[in-house]
């Protein structure tokens, strides 16, 4: 007998049916063949000392502070350490249970029950001069050929924008807005390049939005999260995606101190607000993105990342934009045009984690990036 120790994160269904093994067979065993850790703060203690038991008692555990079992603290945090099988066994058995086990247990079901997304590239254009990573900045000229180019290299999605949103930027007018996008919309418009590609607008602007989607735009990626009425009216008129991103504060002043009670949390609860409004309107293609960079420390930023797979519980696209962005720079200093290698790691982690929809400036090379994923995926023993 020889034995080979296998990637953790190797396709099960590759492995399954290189093995051979029956159809029905393989429901069962990829349920085994996930270990997932679940992090959870403040549990009544009670609850901490059932929850403990219930997960031994099928093969699972939940990790508590050594004195639980004592009663000396009304709650404590614990580590739940389990397979998907065991977390469909938990999710029933804590529903009878008191102590805010049931809550757990629906919150439970929810990051049980997430749908597949495919992979999308998005490539960024901005029609300015201010824009923090000038190797993306373009006049309408220059922007036609560089959409060209993107779309050769196999880009999804193009997402325009006229109005910097850097750290400290200043807003600009609607009709400054309007006049630098305009003649890039209309070249679009008349070839028909919306045909070959979608194209997103980076803007918050109901005037610019809505001249957009008449003219072939399909999504709406709004840094402000539909704070707007009129945003989220105009893109419910036109049945567009709508990209829900997190920022604190403004442009302005998001950089200023940035802090929050769990920033995890916090965004989770800004999301569930965000898409019950996004609904309310008819607004119901949805993508989630947490805002890296916007109004968060590099702290927030590397936990948003490592921990992404968080907000699938949403079961809607994720989106990740970290390209060439200053956090890169706080952990290795760097100047914009240097920060390819970084974007390119925080990006296939984030993916790992996932996001769906890659916003980067780097089409290219992040296509590149994710074929020789693609290809490590593929391949098994």
């Amino acid at each position: 007998m020889k034995i080979i120790k296998l990637d953790s994160n190797s396709d099960r269904d590759l492995i399954l049916k290189l093995i051979g093994s029956t159809k029905e067979g393989n429901v069962i065993l990829k349920d085994k063949m996930r270990v997932n850790l679940f992090y959870l703060k403040d549990i009544k203690t009670p609850a901490a000392n059932i929850l403990k038991q219930d997960a031994l008692s099928i093969g699972a555990d939940f990790a508590v502070p050594k004195d639980t079992i004592l009663y000396k603290e009304k709650s404590v945090n614990g580590l739940l350490i389990a397979s998907d099988k065991h977390l469909k066994i938990l999710s029933k058995k804590e529903l009878c249970q008191p102590f805010g086990l049931k809550e757990f247990a629906l919150e439970l079901k929810s990051h049980i029950k997430t749908k597949h997304f495919d992979r999308q590239i998005m490539g960024v254009l901005n029609i300015n001069e201010d824009s923090f990573y000038k190797g993306s900045r373009f006049v309408c000229e220059d922007a036609k050929l560089k959409i060209e180019s993107m779309i050769e290299d196999g880009v999804d999605i193009v997402d325009i924008g006229a109005l910097s949103s850097a750290p400290f930027s200043e807003k600009i007018s609607k009709e400054q807005e309007l006049n630098r996008i305009k003649p890039i919309i209309d070249e679009i418009y008349s070839k028909k390049l919306y045909d070959k590609v979608l194209f997103s607008l980076d803007s918050y602007t109901p005037l610019v939005l809505e001249y957009a989607l008449d003219r072939g735009f399909k999504i709406v990626n709004d840094i402000t999260g539909l704070a707007d009425d009129d945003v989220a009216k105009i893109a419910s008129k036109y049945s567009a995606k709508v990209v829900i991103m997190h920022m604190l504060g403004t442009p302005k002043t998001m950089q200023e101190n940035p802090s929050y009670e769990d920033v995890i949390l916090d965004i989770e609860e800004f999301f569930k607000l965000r898409v019950q409004k996004a609904e309310s309107f008819g607004v119901n293609d949805i993508v989630l993105d947490v805002g890296i960079g916007f109004g968060k420390t590099l702290e927030h930023n590397l936990k948003l990342i490592k921990h992404l797979s968080h907000f699938k519980k949403f079961s809607l696209p994720i989106l990740v934009g970290a390209s060439r962005k200053s956090l890169i720079d706080k952990i290795t200093p760097s100047k914009p045009d240097q920060r390819l290698a970084g974007t390119l790691a925080l990006h296939l982690k984030a993916y790992e984690e996932g996001a769906n929809i890659i916003r980067c400036h780097d089409v290219f090379e992040h296509i590149q990036a994710f074929k020789v994923v693609d290809a490590l995926k593929a391949t098994t023993i």
